[in-house]
Order: structure tokens, then sequence, then C-alpha cells
């Protein structure tokens, strides 16, 4: 409020900044109009202030010009603070009328001039810490907006109170699917909301087509929560709190004949104690992890689920025998006590329903979930920004990663209740289906085929498998061959890269501070043998020895002394890869920095 008791808008985020780079200081200077001020950031420890102008022309010369577009926020390390910016940027689309972006270019900025004076051990740690920051340059899926909050659905901006809408942006977000919540903090604790930029990882993707004669644009925007982020093998399950891994919120948007429908369904990891460490085999084997734990942990995140969207129904894609049975099983287990008219339970058992090219079968599924469905809606908004229907509750999917056959399904949900919609604003007539129309048929299976492997990508390294039939409808031969190929690069991403991945993950988030002010444990030490562990020199030994034999197996004819030794370099050879395979975890990239607190 002014001070005549009338309501203010909030100051508007700035668009375009030019950065000056003088030696001591970095100084940004909006371009936009929108403030007379500047913002000077030491380059000694990372401080910030307001200034009224910038240095005397004199020094103008000393400085590096360029333009960014916004600030992610600040990371302090052990001796210095690093400024993230946004160097790039891509318009591609909108959320509600609003301009999005995803960022196409980060870039670190190092406030660390105070570590001339630091001891050479600081200055070691230093430079491990801030080697993982070159990961932020490759993270993917980060998306913002200068005018409206990204981490909220379309039913919760619009149920928001005005004293709220009148909130800076950073305010308003929901904090679980703020990307950057944890970096943001020196420039909230200085008030720079003008500068406050708030980012989600995820996916957005649109499609615009016509549909008879009537303009059909159809909006995905995924949502990834922050609080148990990681990569696939090495965050899984859910923590004590009932936060899982992989959790995303995903948003279909519908805007046609002046209407605006959305719908909003979830996934998540199996929500209780459980671990799959890699140890170099294709498919380690699952953890559970405090049994007795499980349904304190279940109704912890199953509460939560109620409180945020209303009443869930958790469907359960994983297998029901074998050792993803026993995963399946204990939820089913631990879910029972809570099980009610609020909280449903499905298990479908996808690979022995639909096998690998059997899909088509998710209509068995949909038959046991489309009365729930219907009973809880979708949120929708008439040509006067009315209300007229609300979404009262969700869908939470799950199988092992909540990537392939998760994506298949909520692909298969979704286009359930896009047509629902499309009937009810008068675009499709009661007896036809999306089908009818090839062209806008293709282009929501594109649609939802590239949101699945933005999500896949983010996780575990590759495209989401199972992505022929998203995209096409059917498997394809090509899109098996691609399967095979995908799978592969998971393995070799999930055994030999995603630790220090994770440890970059952990780090931009804020799960491991490096202070020692805070309550977290140093890195974790490697013993002797872990340190020198190396699957590349293991592997090259082995094959040695084994090129040895063969070389003194040949010339055995002539000497005998020869088969003997060919038979020491073929036992030491199967002695290092049985050692290697009985101590797999030890020859893994592995995290040093936060080990997850179960």
């Amino acid at each position: 409020m002014d001070e005549n008791g009338n309501a203010t808008t909030p100051k508007k985020l700035h668009t375009r900044l030019r950065l000056w780079e003088y030696p001591e200081k970095y100084i940004l200077e909006p371009v936009d109009g929108l403030a007379d001020s500047y913002l000077s950031i030491s380059r000694a420890d990372g401080s910030m202030k307001l200034i009224g102008e910038l240095p005397l022309q004199g020094s103008v010369h000393s400085a590096r010009v360029q333009t960014i577009y916004g600030i992610i926020g600040v990371l302090k390390l052990l001796v210095g603070s690093y400024l993230l910016v946004v160097k790039e940027r891509e318009c591609v689309g909108s959320y509600l009328g609003h301009a999005i972006f995803r960022v196409s270019s980060l870039q670190v900025l190092p406030c660390n001039h105070s570590l001339k004076t630091s001891s050479a051990e600081q200055k070691k740690m230093e430079s491990e810490f801030s080697t993982l920051l070159d990961a932020a340059h490759g993270t993917s899926g980060l998306y913002f907006s200068y005018d409206v909050n990204l981490t909220l659905c379309s039913q919760r901006l619009h149920d928001l109170g005005d004293e709220s809408k009148l909130l800076p942006l950073w305010r308003q977000a929901e904090p679980r699917f703020l990307w950057n919540n944890y970096m943001m903090e020196p420039l909230i604790d200085n008030k720079l909301d003008q500068f406050l930029l708030p980012v989600i990882q995820g996916s957005y993707q649109n499609i615009h087509a016509k549909v008879g004669n009537k303009n059909v644009d159809v909006f995905l925007i995924a949502r990834r929560c922050t609080r148990r982020t990681g990569t696939r093998m090495w965050r899984r399950g859910a923590d004590s709190d009932g936060y899982v891994a992989n959790f995303v919120e995903t948003e279909q948007i519908l805007q046609s004949n002046g209407f605006t429908a959305s719908f909003v369904q979830v996934r998540g990891s199996i929500p209780f104690l459980w671990e799959q460490i890699v140890d170099l085999t294709y498919k380690p084997h699952f953890d559970i992890i405090s049994r007795e734990e499980a349904p304190r942990i279940v109704e912890r995140h199953f509460l939560d689920l109620r409180k945020k969207y209303g009443s869930v129904i958790a469907v359960d894609l994983v297998n029901k025998h074998g050792s993803e049975g026993r995963l399946s099983q204990r939820y089913a287990d631990a879910i029972q006590p809570i099980l009610s008219d609020d909280i449903r339970y499905v298990h479908f058992d996808f690979h022995r329903i639909c096998g690998h090219i059997h899909f088509e079968r998710l209509s068995l599924l949909y038959d046991q979930i489309e009365d729930y469905l219907t009973a809880h809606r979708y949120f929708l908004l008439n040509e006067n920004g009315e209300k007229i229907e609300e979404q009262t509750g969700v869908v939470r999917t799950n199988c092992i990663d909540c990537l392939d056959r998760t994506n298949v399904t909520q692909s298969m949900i979704g286009r359930k209740v896009l047509e629902c919609q499309l009937k009810k604003i008068g675009v499709l007539g009661s007896d036809e289906a999306i089908s009818d129309y090839p062209s806008f048929d293709g282009s929501f299976k594109v649609l939802w085929a590239n949101h699945g492997d933005d999500i896949s990508i983010q996780y575990s390294g590759t495209p989401a498998l199972k992505g022929d039939f998203v995209r096409y409808g059917k498997r394809t031969i090509q899109g098996i061959v691609k399967d095979g190929w995908n799978a592969l690069a998971r393995y070799y991403l999930n055994n030999f890269a995603d630790g220090t991945k994770q440890d970059a993950i952990d780090l931009l988030q804020g799960h491991y501070i490096v202070s020692v002010s805070r309550d977290f444990a140093p890195p974790v030490k490697a013993g002797i043998l872990e340190t020198y562990a190396s699957f590349r020199l293991a592997l090259a030994l082995v094959l040695a020895g084994l090129m040895f034999a063969m070389m003194s197996l040949r010339q055995a004819r002539s000497d005998v002394r020869h088969l003997l030794l060919s038979f020491v370099w073929a036992g030491l050879s199967v002695g290092l890869a049985a050692f290697v395979r009985a101590n797999g975890r030890m020859f893994t990239n592995r995290p040093r920095l936060y080990r997850s607190r179960h």
C-alpha cells in the first residue's frame, strides 16, 4: 500500500543489465529504464551495495562490458563467492500470456580476490569446490519469466490473494520448485528485489494446431522439486522427511475458444528409504533401509501431497515379482494404514501387462482410475476469466526411475483429460477423439515425448526410453535400438560420471554448504585403496594380462616354460577381474560431499 492506502504494484524485474567488469568490482547497470541506481559487487568477497552512479569516466576504459539478462544468485565457497548470471536466453513461448525464457548459457563470475592471502590448503579446497561449478554451465532445463510466477500452476496462481499478487515474484514462489532458492539468499539479505530472478528446472513445450475450424494451444510445463534432487542412482526413494527423488509436477494447459483449462499430475520415487548403489553391475540390487520407518515416511509424504493437491491416487507401475516386487510390496504394505476416500493406491504391473510393445493395454489402467479423474476434474476458466471447474485431486505416478514407464502413462492420462476438456468447451464433438485429427494428434505425441526426454536427461543423463511409443503411438525398430544405446549410456554415466555431478548439484542447491559455521560434514575422504582404485586402470591391466597370456601361449610350443607363464598371466587377469567385480562400488565415480540423510 502507498501512503494513501492504495494498492501498489510490485517493482518489475530488470530484464537486461549491462555488466561492467572492473579489476576490483562488478557493476550491474539496468538498461531497461526501471531504475536509476547500480548494483556494485566486490570481487574480493562478493559483498553488495547499490550506488548512485558509475565510476569516473577515466576508469571506464579499464572495464570490460557485456550484456546479461539476469542474476541467478551467489554461491559462497570456502573463501570466495561466485556470481551466477544469465549470459544468453531464448524466448520459448508464454505462460498465461507472459513470455517464458530458457537459459541458453550461464556465466560464473568469481569474487575470490581474497584467495590471494589464503593458505595453501584453503586454495586447494577452494579450487576443488570451484571446479564443480563447471557443472552449472551444463545444467539443462532452466526457465524463468520476468512477469509471472512459474513455480505455481494455473489454479494456484488464480487463487492467489490480492496481497500475495503484490509481492515480488521471489516471495510468491513455491520454494520446493525454485531452483535457485539457496543461491538467492545473499540478494534477499540485501533487499535486491528487482534483481531476484526466480528460476525453475524442468521442461516447457507448446503446440499450436487447428482442430476443425478452432485454434487450439496446448502447453506442457514441468517443475522439478529441489528437496531431494540429484542423479538417477545417487538419489532414490525418500528422505526421512518424506521428500522423494525425481519429484516433478507436470501441468498440461489448454487454451481455445476463449477458455483456459489446466490439469496437473505428479511423479516421484517410491516414498520410503531405499537405495540402489552402483557397483559396475548392469542392474545393482535394491536395498530397503529402516523397514520399520516406511509407514511413517509414506504417511508424511502423502499428507504433504494432500495438503498441496487435495485427494491423491497413487499409481504404482513397478513389477510385482523379482527385485522390484520387494519394493512394490513394501510400498503397498506401508500405504495400507492411510488408505481412505482421499488416498487411493493402484498397482499396475506395466512390464507384465504391456510388455515391450503392447502399450495400448494401458487402457486397462485407465479403466481403474477413470472414476477418480471424473470425480476430481480439472481447472477451467471461461471466456470471462471466471473459474467454472476446479481440480481437487492429483494422480501420483511412479515406476523405479519415474521416467520411462511413468512418461508413457502420464501421456495417456493427459490425452484422456485433454479430450474431456476439448469436448467440454465445444472443440470436439461428443463422439470425436484427438486421433480423428492426425496433425494435432501427431503434435500432441511429440509434445509429450519431448517433455519426457527433458525430464529424463536431467535425472539420468539420457533421453527417455520407450519414447517412440509416446512420439509415434507405436514401438519401432529404430526406437528399440535407440533404447538399447541409451541404456548403455545410462550405465556409463551412472557408474563413471554421476558421482561428480551429484556433488555439483548438492553444492548449487545448498545441500552441502562450504562453511565451518554450518552443521554439515566435511567432504568424505576415501581410503588409500579407494583413492587409487581406477576402473580404467584395472581394465587396462586385465587386458594387458590376457594379451601377455596369449603371447606366452603362442610360444609354448618352443618352450614349455611359456605355457606356465601364460597360466600365470591369465591367473593374474582373472584374479584382478574378480577383485574388481567383488569390489565394484570402489571403482565407480561416487559423490564425496554430502551423503543423503535417510
